[in-house]
């Protein structure tokens, strides 16, 4: 590998990994996209098969396969895995260089075999990742093998996700391909598929193009072989001149945000303070910069880490394991996610593991009280909010649930959830609305995941607003405002109503409007008063992608507002509950992982993460089971309370209402709170989910459904058979597509005829 270690905790990863790859894939040459002329790479029979002496050239594609086409029928964000960061030809990883070669390969003949003989234009780009480069030409090269124009930046240079997604509504292209892993950890990528809307795959969007694998595998099986060309690296249909004119986009995606929230920015023209923006990984500022540029409000920002470094300046990066075990330990880069340690009198104390990594007690050293910290992650689509306050408001800031931590003896920062930092800014956005008398206009609705807050859904009540549920995931909004767009526009003047994951009919009225649309692990978008149009006409509510921008401009509102009314953060939300009258004030997650992701010995790595998918799976069917019980009439709530009641001695069930599968998890609906138990699609790993009138309480039941090993009790195996609780994994799933296919809209992508 080219690139040097930027600090000795990189260097110890680029080490192990070193160490841990065996001789046989270092001396792999299978392709080498160093070589700018066009060239063929021939895929053999026994690239299909495990290495082995007898089988030098084997690279276990089968085997590959089997577990990628697995995590594209369930795929919330992209398929997603680790990679070999030394030796991306290492097919024993999920995430390769020849697995994307097939993939892009499959997606190109999907798209070239429906519109055939058409002007077909695909986007692609990458955040800071490592190989991201070699990935991004790799997409680039095959598609124009194929006869496929495909867009990129100048020089190939990064793009946040969310341009990714607007470009490709925007300039109605047939899709795009982003090369992320959100804010996974350093070593793990994906490729994220966007369709002609920007929003991501629907499982049978993805099965089109591992069925086409498939294909390609058979063929091989048959012939012996497959020849894959590659163009050559400066093919006239790889584009960097639209992006050029375009200023990447950013042009155009000023001019959305001056429709919607950037209409009035003169608070945050006259803010006497600054804002901090902590760019985790580099991406964010490329862009973000030049759109704060074109707002004309560049200079009320100060920015941290504006440097592209695929291992993300350390941040989130240890040289111990949560147990205290000598080894490297990636907590990812997700700046709320919370960790113990011990306080070296026998107890263990809870701590930011991300945010302790930033340093902030000296980078913030001489930023000013009040000074709100906006922390974006390395695709720059999602978004934490903190801000420093001065110490003595603690007590406050314990009675709303609110964290913190020390920066010196005389400040503090408190650190918001998304559950928090976004309630602050569509509460916000509404009395904007409200105060230039455009609210009125249109009936209301958002939408937002069931793992998010329920005083999301207190505080749309009080306001007038409906809640649209879904399952996690944005594909998952998108694909309501999708549902939506087909209601308006096939019936203009008639109320407009879909079903949420919950199975409850929602009318959301004539003409709405999306005021917010997101999730409780960091993305949202809010909606367009008028509705925004491609270049070819198409419309939309709301953009298909979480934007970490759109929340920044709204968030350098909300701040200039408090400047000047010199509040704090902690105040307005506190004004926000007492407003609503919201009960549910608190919120947590307790995230359960089986086992180190951060393994660099692939074989450990697949051994640990299989028997740790068994537990997750254990822990998901023991409720799973329960709520399609419920649904399939064999017992009523009563029955389930008995049986998690004598599981669960500590905890009391006596007020449990309902249990529901949403989706991906399963919920159980409390008189004063929800819990909401989702294991992961493709990872060895349970989230679980709660919010209500009292902290404590809610952690406690998160932290023990959450880490329950799934035994089934005797009851639990009285009134569920075994035979009903092996399908009942399968009876979800049909549920599920069932929710999303409901009103779908599947309105076929007409390729227009482009004058650009």
């Amino acid at each position: 590998m080219k690139r040097e270690p930027s600090c000795e905790l990189e260097k110890e990863l680029f080490k192990s990994v070193f160490e841990k790859t065996p001789d046989y894939i270092k001396n792999l040459d299978l392709m080498n996209f160093d070589n700018k002329d066009g060239f063929t790479f021939t895929l053999k029979r026994e690239h299909l098969y495990p290495h082995s002496d007898s089988n030098p050239e084997g690279l276990n594609l089968k085997e590959w396969f089997a577990n990628y086409s697995k995590e594209a029928k369930v795929s919330t964000a992209g398929i997603r895995g680790p990679q070999n960061i030394l030796y991306p030809q290492d097919t024993r990883f999920p995430i390769n260089l020849v697995g994307i070669v097939l993939a892009t390969l499959a997606k190109a003949l999907v798209a070239v075999g429906k519109y055939k003989g058409k002007d077909i234009r695909k986007l692609v780009g990458s955040e800071v990742r490592y190989n991201s480069d070699l990935y991004l030409d790799a997409i680039a090269r095959i598609q124009a093998a194929q006869g496929i124009k495909t867009l990129t930046s100048k020089d190939r240079k990064t793009i946040p996700i969310w341009l990714a997604s607007f470009l490709a509504f925007k300039l109605d292209l047939l899709g795009g391909e982003y090369i992320t892993s959100s804010h996974g950890i350093s070593v793990k990528t994906a490729t994220k598929d966007l369709n002609s809307q920007g929003s991501q795959y629907l499982p049978e969007e993805s099965l089109e193009f591992v069925n086409k694998i498939q294909e390609i595998f058979d063929i091989v099986e048959r012939d012996g072989s497959y020849e894959i060309k590659i163009a050559p690296k400066n093919d006239p249909l790889i584009d960097e001149s639209i992006m050029s004119k375009l200023n990447d986009g950013v042009d155009l995606y000023v001019e959305y945000l001056k429709s919607g929230v950037a209409q009035n920015l003169d608070g945050v023209k006259n803010m006497e303070g600054k804002l901090f923006i902590e760019s985790v990984g580099g991406c964010a500022y490329r862009t973000l910069s030049r759109v704060l540029e074109k707002l004309e409000i560049q200079d009320k920002y100060v920015w941290n880490n504006i440097k592209e470094d695929p291992f993300f300046h350390s941040i989130g990066k240890y040289d111990t394991d949560p147990k205290g075990n000598k080894t490297f330990y990636d907590y990812s880069v997700d700046a709320t996610v919370l960790a113990k340690k011990p306080d070296g009198r026998g107890k263990y104390v809870k701590y930011f593991p991300v945010i302790e990594s930033m340093h902030y007690e000296k980078v913030l050293k001489d930023m000013s009280l009040g000074t709100i910290v906006l922390i974006t992650d390395p695709d720059h689509d999602r978004l934490t909010v903190c801000q420093i306050e001065a110490s003595g408001n603690e007590p406050m800031l314990d009675e709303f649930g609110i964290s913190y931590i020390e920066l010196d003896e005389n400040r503090i920062l408190t650190v918001y959830t998304a559950n928090q930092a976004f309630l602050m800014l569509m509460n916000y956005r509404v009395k904007q609305l409200k105060h230039e008398g455009k609210f009125k206009n249109h009936p209301r609705f958002m939408i937002k995941t069931t793992a998010s807050a329920l005083s999301w859904d207190e505080w749309a009540g009080a306001n007038g607003i409906k809640v649209v549920n879904v399952p996690v995931g944005f594909k998952e909004i998108a694909n309501i405002m999708k549902k939506v767009e087909l209601q308006i526009k096939n019936n203009p003047d008639k109320e407009v109503i879909v079903d949420d994951v919950f199975g409850n009919s929602i009318n959301l009225g004539v003409q709405p409007r999306m005021i917010f649309g997101g999730e409780e692990s960091g993305g949202m978008i809010m909606g367009s008063e008028d509705l925004i149009e491609s270049l070819s006409g198409r419309k939309a509510i709301a953009m298909r992608e979480k934007s970490a921008t759109e929340a920044i401009i709204v968030a350098s509102s909300l701040a200039s507002k408090l400047e000047e009314e010199n509040k704090t953060l902690s105040e307005y939300l506190a004004e926000i509950f007492e407003e609503n009258n919201i009960i549910a004030k608190y919120d947590v997650r307790e995230d359960i992982a089986y086992y180190n992701e951060s393994e660099p010995d692939i074989e450990k790595l697949k051994l640990t993460k299989t028997e740790g998918e068994k537990q997750r799976t254990k822990n998901d069917l023991f409720y799973l089971s329960l709520a399609i019980g419920i649904k399939e009439g064999l017992f009523g709530v009563d029955k389930v309370k008995e049986v998690l009641n004598g599981a669960f001695p500590e905890l009391n069930f006596d007020n449990l209402t309902d249990v529901k599968f949403v989706g991906d998890g399963t919920y159980l609906k409390f008189t004063d709170k929800y819990v909401e138990i989702r294991p992961s699609g493709t990872d060895a790993k349970t989230k679980a989910y709660s919010g209500g009138e009292n902290l404590e309480n809610i952690e406690k039941f998160s932290r023990i459904l959450g880490n329950y090993s799934g035994e089934r009790t005797d009851l639990h195996k009285k009134l569920i058979s075994d035979e009903f609780y092996e399908k009942s994994k399968e009876t979800a799933l049909d549920n599920y597509l069932q929710f999303v296919e409901k009103d779908a809209n599947n309105e076929e992508f007409v390729i227009p005829e482009y004058a650009y």
